[in-house]
């Protein structure tokens, strides 16, 4: 029952990102969305799959999966909006 709720929490919260993504205008506005989708959402699923599995092999390699996205994504948001200033015209 909770592996349920918080899963649904979570596909919800990522379909709301990807609707952001899909609807907004500009690329540093779809940045926003994306950054938003490995944060919360994904948390909500790393707790259902903890929930479920515990600290046995899926639940360590979830854990990993999650923490290593929630630390790299704003490295990669970050190179992603320079680039996408610089193709803008930005300084």
């Amino acid at each position: 029952m909770v592996v349920d709720v918080l899963l649904a929490l979570g596909v919800t919260l990522e379909l709301l990102c990807v609707v952001g993504v899909v609807v907004m205008p500009t690329t540093l506005d779809r940045l926003h969305y994306s950054a938003a989708a490995t944060t919360v959402p994904a948390f909500f699923v790393l707790a259902a799959v903890l929930d479920r599995e515990r600290l046995s092999a899926g639940g360590l390699e979830a854990i990993a999966a999650v923490g290593l996205m929630f630390f790299l994504n704003p490295i990669l948001l970050t190179a992603t909006a320079r680039a996408a200033r610089r193709v803008d015209g930005g300084p």
